[in-house]
């Protein structure tokens, strides 16, 4: 695995793979790399002649008072895992090397919408970081196809809606979730718990299960969703979210049957995300509130 830091040899090295035709394939990562992040990796290897992984603790989708500072930095164990995972390339600018005139200069691509609500909503201007930082992955790079979890599912959602807005020959992909043996969804800032916290979190997990199978079985999206709230206080979460959107993160209607069942809470110093499908039956007396 080739380790670069510089654009113009990330850019040269790519143009050598291009010229003979080969497809590139891109995993965006903020590293502290975990088996989600290597699930990405390998969907990667099956389908791309080279394999890209970025990465890169983005300073503008973090928020005043988030944890910018604390994120963990393993570039060592990163690359060892990229390595034994069957990746070509590892690309891992400095800030300045993308944000050269700093972040308050920078230019934006903000995705309207999407992005608003649900994560982007307790944290603003999230999303004009990730989108933003994207994008300039994707001119950097030009892949033929990028992979994203779906335990992000709302940033899957705005990916897809800029590459589809702005017309990038991009084909993105969306893996499923990685989950520990006891559900809970594999993320970097798990390590942020203590070990009676991590006792707790798949009770996120599990609360949502419990929900799924309730609106499955046409209870009120209302009444389920008031309950799961109270769940959640119960097991010792604050939530932040919980929330029944379509597929496309829009308002469940009584015409929907496909959706998405998202949820944020704090557990502790970590906020933790999930999601699962639903399959809403024609019944269910549909409603988005909280």
């Amino acid at each position: 695995m080739h380790t670069l830091r510089d654009i113009s040899e990330l850019r040269h090295t790519l143009r050598e793979h291009r010229l003979r035709g080969q497809r590139i394939a891109l995993v965006p990562t903020m590293g502290n790399l975990h088996a989600g992040h290597l699930a990405l990796v390998a969907r990667a290897r099956q389908s791309a002649d080279v394999v890209v992984a970025s990465l890169f603790v983005n300073p503008m989708q973090f928020g005043p008072g988030e944890d910018l500072d604390a994120y963990p930095r393993t570039f060592e164990a990163d690359q060892t895992q990229l390595t034994e995972a069957g990746c070509d390339i590892l690309f891992s600018p400095t800030v300045s090397a993308l944000y050269p005139d700093g972040l308050d200069a920078q230019t934006l691509v903000h995705v309207p919408e999407m992005g608003e609500g649900l994560c982007g909503g307790s944290r603003p201007g999230h999303f004009d970081g990730v989108s933003t930082v994207v994008s300039m992955l994707f001119n950097l790079v030009q892949p033929d196809v990028a992979f994203f979890g779906q335990k992000d599912y709302q940033q899957l959602a705005v990916i897809r809606k800029m590459v589809s807005d702005l017309h990038l020959p991009i084909e993105i992909i969306g893996v499923p979730i990685v989950r520990a043996e006891d559900g809970l969804a594999l993320s970097s800032r798990n390590g942020y718990l203590s070990q009676q916290e991590r006792a707790v979190a798949p009770a996120l997990y599990q609360t949502l299960c419990s929900l799924r199978d309730a609106l499955e079985h046409g209870e009120s999206v209302e009444q389920v969703l008031h309950r799961g709230h109270t769940a959640l206080y119960d097991a010792g979460f604050t939530p932040d979210y919980l929330e029944l959107r379509d597929t496309m993160l829009g308002p469940v209607t009584p015409s929907t049957r496909h959706a998405v069942l998202l949820a944020a809470a704090h557990l502790g110093p970590a906020r933790l995300i999930d999601n699962l499908s639903v399959q809403l039956p024609a019944a269910t007396n549909a409603s988005h509130q909280r």
